[in-house]
């Protein structure tokens, strides 16, 4: 099968196309004929070695897939046929720009009947980032007011809707030209970074969520009692204290494989709740520009490849 690694640190040139032997599902494990895969802001950072998750190389990078149930291990929970999308193995390798993955049946979930395979691929790391983050840590409920950095982005533009699908007032932090996207989405506010110190616009958050590592300037838009969720600081154990020292909650979120709430995302997608953004798509073989593209930092919504 046809396989994207990497055989040393470095630029988008370092991804390789190789021939790798297919693997076998083990028991409680799928094989899942991949038919699209997400690249996502983490797969850049771990190739370049700015962040070294997988240790030294060789490896693959990629974790979201969207693909066909191909060979089932024993008392594994789906049938050959299936179409399934996950986010198998993170924080360890899944080497998901691939042909094949073999991953345990519990770390996929039933792909959204509504879409196809590539905006299915888009979905699992942010939406469950987003998820784990206002849902599972947050707990946002029906009129609390959520400030979300960086809306317009791969994360960000699935926090907006998932926000709006559990009743919240969203405010939403993005450059101009994106607000137009925004306010399609559902946001009530957007405001312009760019223009606007959100820290003197914003009053009264019941959430924050912090998508840009700008967790000390958050806490002061948020209300006493209110709730910082942190995604890029999520271990800064000095902002945690600060934050529990002004009489707000810190919610420090590192997404995992969560079956259950891929299942829930794709109730809401196929109920025309969450609808995600594919700004563009690249062959396998261009996994090396899709780095590139993910790496400028001016992707609005999320980048996939094609298997």
């Amino acid at each position: 099968m046809r396989a994207v690694i990497q055989k040393t640190f470095g630029g988008p040139e370092v991804l390789e196309v190789t021939e790798a032997e297919r693997p076998r599902p083990l028991a409680g494990e799928v094989l899942v004929r991949v038919h699209a895969s997400a690249v996502n802001p983490v797969d850049a950072a771990v190739r370049s070695g700015a962040f070294p998750l997988l240790g030294e190389p060789p490896f693959g990078v990629g974790w979201d897939v969207s693909g066909v149930v191909e060979e089932t291990g024993p008392g594994a929970r789906f049938a050959v046929g299936d179409e399934v999308y996950g986010m198998p193995f993170f924080p360890r390798a899944a080497t998901g720009y691939a042909e094949y993955v073999a991953v345990p049946s519990r770390q996929v979930a039933r792909k959204p009947a509504t879409l196809d395979h590539v905006h299915a691929a888009a979905l699992p790391l942010a939406a469950l980032t987003a998820w784990q983050g206002l849902v599972d840590a947050a707990g946002i409920k029906e009129g609390d007011r959520v400030l979300i950095h960086r809306a317009a982005g791969g994360v960000g533009h699935l926090a907006v809707q998932i926000a709006k699908a559990r009743g919240a007032h969203v405010i939403a932090l993005a450059s101009a030209a994106r607000h137009e996207f925004l306010t399609g989405l559902g946001a009530d506010e957007v405001i312009d970074y760019r223009t606007t110190d959100f820290t003197e616009a914003v009053r009264n958050a019941d959430v924050v969520f912090d998508s840009n590592a700008q967790g000390t300037r958050s806490l002061r838009v948020l209300r006493p009692g209110g709730v910082l969720v942190s995604i890029l600081e999520h271990g800064d154990a000095e902002l945690a204290a600060t934050v529990a020292a002004a009489g707000r909650r810190f919610a420090g979120v590192s997404v995992e494989p969560d079956y259950a709430s891929l299942e829930a995302i794709a109730e809401l997608v196929d109920a025309g709740r969450i609808r995600p953004y594919v700004e563009e798509t690249f062959p396998l073989a261009e996994a090396g520009k899709a780095h590139e593209l993910i790496e400028s930092g001016r992707v609005q919504g999320k980048i996939v490849l094609t298997v």
